[in-house]
C-alpha cells in the first residue's frame, strides 16, 4: 500500500556493531531526509516539529542505532537533572522505605536518581562516598550514614553541590536527616513508665550502628533520671534469630518486667523465645520494638512499637538535595508516632 512516511529499511541500515564510528545526527538527518537542526529538535524533546518528521526521525534513530549525547546535553544546560544516592545495604526495610519516598519526590519534580551501594566490607568514608557520587552525572547527592565516617568531622562536600547526609548528628557544612532516634526512647520510655515498669532491659543492634546507639543513650538517660539501675545492655544484630537467642537468655532474669527492643524483628524473637519458655507476654513481661515494619509480614500485628514516616524522611532528604548549596545547613529531626498494641500491660 503507497504511504507518505519514508522507510527505511533494517537490511540496509548500518549497523553500529559493524560501524567503525559512532552513529552521528548527520548520519540520521540524511538517512530521514531531514536537516540536522530538526533532528536535534527531536533529540532534545522540543515541539516545533511536526508530528510525522518527528516519527520519521524517531525510526531512523531507531534504525541507526543512534543515542543521543544526554551527557553533553546536560553539561551545556549545566544540570543533570539527578540526584546520587550512596546508601549501605539497600535491602534493610529502613533503607528500602527511605527509597520509595526519594523516587516518589523525584518523580514529582522530574529527576532521575543514581545509586551506588557501599558493601559492608568496604572502608566508609564521606570523602570517599563523595567522590564516587562526584564522578557521576548528578546535581547533588544524599549519603546514607549508618555507622560513624572516621572524616564526619572534617569532611567538606563537593563545591556547588548540595549534599545532604542521612545521620542523627549534625554536621557544620551539610544539611542532615534522619528519625528522632533518641526521641523514640523517650516515647517508649515513658510508655513503659506510665505502666508501672522500672526494670527495663535494653536489646541493642549492631555496636556500629548509629541509630541502635541513639536509642540506647535515650534509654539509659530515661533510667538514670529516675535513679533507676541500666544494666549492661544485649546486642543483636537486627535479625529475628537474634532476638530469639538474646530472649533465651533473658529468660533467666526474674527481675525484669519489660524489655524495650531497638527494632520489631528482634522484639519478635524475644517474644518468641520467652514464650517458648513459658513466660507470659505481657501479663508477666512486657516487651516494646522500634519501627512497626512488620505489617506487610505478620498477620495481626501485636507489638507495640514505634512507627516512623520513612518515606517522608526520603521526601525531606531529597527536597534538600535538590536545594542550592547552603553555608547555614540545617539538622532535621522526624518525631515517631507511639503505636499501643497488646504487648505492654500494667504492672501490678
Amino acid at each position: 500500500m503507497p504511504t507518505n512516511r519514508r522507510h527505511i529499511s533494517r537490511a540496509s541500515a548500518p549497523r553500529t556493531t559493524h560501524n567503525p564510528r559512532p552513529v552521528s545526527m548527520s548520519d540520521v538527518a540524511a538517512a530521514a531526509g531531514v536537516s540536522q537542526q530538526t533532528v536535534s529538535r527531536v533529540a532534545n524533546g522540543m515541539d516545533n516539529v511536526s508530528e510525522k518528521t518527528r516519527r520519521q526521525v524517531l525510526e531512523a534513530m531507531r534504525d541507526l542505532g543512534f543515542r543521543p549525547n544526554y551527557a553533553g546535553r546536560s553539561l551545556r544546560h549545566g544540570a543533570y537533572h539527578a540526584v546520587g544516592l550512596c546508601v549501605y545495604d539497600i535491602t534493610k526495610i529502613g533503607n528500602l522505605t527511605m527509597l520509595d519516598g526519594i523516587l516518589a519526590a523525584a518523580r514529582e519534580h522530574n529527576r532521575a536518581v543514581t545509586m551506588i551501594e557501599m558493601a559492608d566490607d568496604e572502608a566508609f568514608t564521606l570523602a570517599e562516598a563523595s567522590r564516587r557520587m562526584a564522578e557521576l552525572p548528578v546535581d547533588g547527592m544524599i549519603i546514607g550514614m549508618s555507622r560513624m565516617a572516621p572524616d564526619f568531622e572534617t569532611f567538606l562536600p563537593q563545591p556547588g553541590m548540595s549534599t545532604v547526609i542521612v545521620t542523627m548528628y549534625a554536621h557544620p557544612w551539610c544539611t542532615t536527616v534522619d528519625s528522632d532516634h533518641y526521641g523514640c526512647s523517650a516515647l517508649v520510655m515513658n510508655h513503659l513508665f506510665e505502666h508501672g515498669h522500672e526494670q527495663i532491659r535494653f536489646v541493642a543492634g549492631p555496636s556500629h550502628s548509629i541509630d541502635s546507639q541513639f536509642r540506647e543513650a535515650g534509654w539509659r538517660e530515661a533510667l538514670q533520671e529516675r535513679g533507676l539501675p541500666t544494666p549492661e545492655p544485649y546486642e543483636g544484630d537486627w535479625t529475628a534469630n537474634s532476638g530469639y537467642e538474646i530472649g533465651k537468655k533473658l529468660v533467666s532474669d526474674k527481675d525484669m518486667t519489660a524489655i524495650y527492643v531497638a527494632n520489631d524483628q528482634m522484639a519478635m524473637g524475644v517474644i518468641a523465645a520467652l514464650r517458648e519458655a513459658g513466660r507470659r507476654v505481657p501479663e508477666e513481661i512486657s516487651v516494646i520494638g522500634i519501627d512497626d515494619s512488620l505489617d506487610i509480614m505478620v498477620p495481626h500485628v501485636e507489638l507495640s512499637t514505634v512507627r516512623f514516616d520513612l518515606r517522608e524522611r526520603g521526601r525531606i532528604v531529597f527536597e534538600h538535595s535538590v536545594q542550592e548549596p547552603s553555608t547555614d545547613p540545617v539538622a532535621i529531626r522526624i518525631p515517631g508516632t507511639l503505636v499501643k498494641r497488646s504487648t505492654v500491660a500494667q504492672r501490678f
